[in-house]
């Protein structure tokens, strides 16, 4: 299954980075991080005046489609979606299978002011700490490629260096460790992560099952501005919006579209 392709790889570059450059010597760094992580829970509640909290995501390549955006300049695309209206932007740093970067983080960082997400397959706190070094606001933790303990003690750590977790779920044992890890952000994923199937009735379904208070980010197969009004009433408060603004050439325009109430 490529969720466990995926995590392989990661292990695999975990052990040669950690050598490198150790945990002890990421956290030191710290001391000279002009970034450090921002709250983000009020750039994704949904409001009356802001109904379509939009994450934009900074995406090249998916395993399923391979090459999104051949012309991909990922600061210019940020600057695109801050000009759109973007509530946050989604930033992809896994290598092998989105060709993402880490440096994109950083560099995107500098340049543009919108909270930003970092989104990989993290499975160990050096990848957390990375984050917050690289200048990420919040980070994405896919319940799928977790344990109960793992999920919680990770999000644990992310809220002690100050940051945010969007806790992915595909379904109600996703959603019950999420819940038992204590979670303020559910995302939930339309698409599974091992078939790569989607069901768009997902948000519906789940829904019902989530405690009042959380903020809830719809993700994957929003193409059109009638899906995000549709799962808005159904109780989404944002939506994770990342191959469909990739497909298009005026990036900030068709961002400002979705935005529309």
């Amino acid at each position: 299954m490529i969720l466990d392709e995926i995590i392989l790889k990661t292990r695999a570059d975990l052990e040669k980075k950690k050598k490198e450059y150790t945990m002890d010597w990421l956290g030191r760094s710290l001391a000279f991080n002009p970034f450090m992580p921002r709250d983000v829970k009020p750039y994704l509640t949904s409001t009356k005046e802001n109904p379509y909290r939009i994450i934009a995501e900074v995406k090249k390549a998916s395993p399923s489609k391979g090459v999104i955006k051949e012309d991909f300049d990922p600061i210019f695309i940020a600057k695109e979606y801050e000009l759109g209206g973007a509530d946050a932007i989604s930033v992809l740093t896994e290598p092998h299978f989105f060709q993402g970067n880490l440096e994109y983080l950083a560099g995107i960082r500098r340049y543009v002011p919108t909270p930003l997400l970092r989104k990989d397959f993290i499975i160990d706190e050096y990848q957390v700490l990375e984050a917050v070094v690289y200048g990420a606001d919040f980070i994405l933790l896919i319940a799928k490629a977790l344990s109960k303990k793992e999920l919680k003690a990770l999000l644990e750590y992310a809220l002690r260096l100050g940051m945010e977790a969007l806790v992915e779920v595909h379904d109600k044992e996703d959603l019950t460790k999420a819940m038992f890890a204590g979670a303020n952000i559910i995302g939930i994923n339309h698409r599974n992560l091992e078939t790569f199937e989607m069901d768009m009735t997902l948000t519906e379904k789940l829904m019902p099952l989530i405690p009042n208070g959380k903020i809830i980010v719809a993700e994957s197969g929003l193409h059109d501005k009638e899906t995000i009004e549709h799962l808005s009433k159904v109780g989404a408060d944002a939506f994770l919006v990342g191959e469909y603004f990739m497909r298009k050439e005026n990036i900030s325009e068709a961002l400002r579209e979705f935005k529309k109430v």
